[in-house]
């Protein structure tokens, strides 16, 4: 067996639970200032999450944290394991209480920024309940993009490693360089959901609901303090805001920072970027043209609507601003096709992600040519580099095991009862942290709260394996791994 050093890992794993007990202040001061008795409960949650995240501080302390690449593997799974435990802890202590089941998924769903829910109703939750999972999905998609940027690179896990050379370090070591340079985007995250509460404070929306939909809008994760979502609001300059900076969050964050270096030109030269925003365009345009001519709406009220719950699928948010199910079929199996998509890499969005097509595109493209010429040599190239068969290889597993556990999960939630439609979309929005299913129990106006225990494991751990990117997590399953 593997001697494996695991005080880096607990270290990393008590820091992490540190900022959670830190964070837990804020919803309670939200419920002191509103005068809920549940600021108790946040106070408990903080003090035992702090407890154990300084003993384990304190008992693996280390001059130099430096993980190597089996370490660095074993963190990222159980760090997000771990956090989601004692993330878990408001909400099943809470005077409007979950089960530990249900808490546990609603706390997964935050931090994996998937913003699907357990609570029949949100709207009559505490000021402070509602806060908490606005900030598990803001702290959640920083260390998304964090672990997009630095680790998964590293860990060359789903072609990732395509973007290793602009990201991380090429040494063997997860480094505190490579740390640094993280918290920078930390700050652009910032920045955005300032600019975003900004915004939506001048389109009406009330200071509370602004500051909760920004951080859930930029983390991609769709929690709403209202049960019809954005929809509730009837606000047109609502649902542009938060369709701007839903989209904004979907885009690689390493992008923003090079233009604020200087290189103004820097998002439009990535590819996935220009891929992406035609795909988004398209998409819209063409759902906003059927509904005009299927339901006869205004134009512009079509477009609006198009666009924002488009947006919100692609970017794998899921806010919604209509019941878009009542659209009819055609729609409907179009929004299946777009929880599968995704953003980019780097940003704070799930699915596939748009760079991976790309590169099954010219996989595709250079196996046809091979057909008619099997002598003819094709460099394969991304954003101006060479993609080595390493890459394609690992595009091409990520995509194979992606639409394998859709059908896996599908069948396994069927088992607990559920309709078909209501199993394969719950399977592919919680694996690509999308939130709302495709059936009127889970769909846009719909809750996760009907499911039994089971279901929510299996839903719990589909959001799990999407935000690890899969192989982040199956690797730890090989006996080779713990070999020596």
């Amino acid at each position: 067996m593997l001697s494996l050093d695991v005080r880096p890992i607990f270290y990393v794993i008590g820091a992490l639970l540190s900022v959670i007990a830190v964070a837990m202040v804020a919803p309670m001061i939200a419920d002191l200032a509103a005068g809920q008795d549940d600021w108790r409960v946040f106070a408990v949650s903080s003090g035992l999450t702090l407890f154990f995240g300084v003993l384990l501080m304190l008992t693996n302390r280390a001059e130099r944290i430096a993980l190597s690449l089996r370490q660095t593997f074993v963190l990222t799974t159980f760090a997000w394991i771990v956090v989601g435990a004692f993330a878990a802890l408001p909400f099943t202590l809470a005077e409007q209480r979950l089960t530990y089941a249900n808490a546990y998924f609603e706390a997964m769903s935050g931090l994996t920024t998937t913003g699907a829910s357990a609570y029949a109703t949100v709207q009559t939750l505490p000021p402070g309940l509602l806060l908490w999972r606005s900030l598990l999905v803001w702290l959640g998609g920083i260390g998304i993009v964090g672990m997009g940027i630095v680790i998964l690179p590293f860990l060359r896990v789903g072609g990732m490693q395509l973007f290793r050379s602009e990201s991380s370090d090429k040494s063997d070591k997860v480094v505190p360089r490579a740390a640094d340079m993280a918290l920078g985007f930390g700050w652009v995250y910032l920045a955005l959901t300032i600019a975003c509460i900004i915004m939506l404070r001048l389109a009406g929306m009330p200071m509370f609901d602004a500051i909760n939909h920004s951080m859930t809008a930029l983390g991609t994760g769709g929690f709403s303090t209202k049960d019809t979502s954005v929809g509730y609001f009837q606000n047109a300059g609502v649902e542009w805001t938060l369709a701007l900076f839903m989209f904004l969050g979907s885009l690689p964050f390493v992008r923003f920072i090079s233009m604020i270096k200087g290189d103004t030109k820097a998002l439009w030269h990535d590819s996935q970027v220009r891929n992406y925003t035609a795909f988004t365009l398209i998409v819209s345009g063409l759902l906003a043209l059927y509904v005009i001519a299927k339901d006869h709406l205004d134009p512009m009220e079509a477009i609006r609507h198009s666009v924002f719950n488009c947006v919100s699928l692609i970017t794998t948010t899921g806010f919604a601003s209509t019941d878009y199910l009542a659209w009819g079929h055609g729609p409907v199996a179009l929004f299946f096709i777009l929880t599968l998509v995704g953003g980019c890499t780097g940003s704070t969005s799930g699915g596939i992600k748009m760079f991976r097509f790309e590169i099954l595109w010219l996989a595709l493209r250079m196996q046809i040519n091979r057909l008619f010429s099997p002598n003819r040599v094709i460099p394969l190239t991304y954003n101006g580099k060479p993609v080595d068969n390493d890459v394609i290889i690992s595009v091409m597993s990520f995509t194979f095991l992606y639409i394998a556990l859709i059908l896996i999960f599908a069948v396994l939630l069927g088992l607990t009862g559920l309709d078909y439609v209501t199993a394969i979309s719950a399977a592919a929005t919680a694996l690509g942290n999308v939130g709302p299913g495709l059936s009127p129990m889970i769909g846009p106006v719909g809750n996760y709260e009907p499911l039994h225990d089971f279901a929510v494991w299996i839903m719990s751990l589909a959001m799990l394996l999407g935000r690890l990117e899969l192989f982040t997590v199956f690797v730890l399953l090989s006996p080779s791994f713990w070999r020596r």
